[in-house]
């Protein structure tokens, strides 16, 4: 009886080292930067070509890099353009930064500026 007091009492105090070890080793960890780097990449802007300016439709066709907030590779692609504005802003063969996100289940151009 006396060994296994004595081995329930070694285990605790093992556990109870073990945890505030981590608890301090934790310290200089930065914590949320997964969501800042979520909130980065969902405002980064993404590098373009405009290919094509339907006002018509309110769309824009951009031969564009990776989109990484969307995880979408680089392609040629039209988009919805969140202000009909924008399309006056802009013409065939302009380079552009851009911010593409998925608005009511349409890909949309949220932000846009010349280069």
């Amino acid at each position: 009886m006396k060994n296994l007091m004595a081995s329930i009492a070694v285990c605790c105090a093992v556990s109870v080292s073990a945890t505030a070890y981590a608890a301090g080793d934790m310290g200089n960890m930065k914590m949320g930067s997964g969501a800042q780097q979520g909130a980065d990449a969902k405002t980064s802007m993404s590098h373009g070509e405009v290919k094509k300016v339907d006002t018509a439709a309110g769309k824009l066709t951009i031969k564009h890099g990776p989109l990484e907030n969307l995880g979408m590779e680089g392609m040629t692609m039209a988009f919805k353009v969140k202000d009909p504005t924008m399309l006056s802003q802009v013409k065939v063969g302009d380079k552009i930064d851009f911010v593409a996100e998925e608005v009511d289940g349409a890909l949309t151009v949220t932000k846009l500026q010349k280069q």
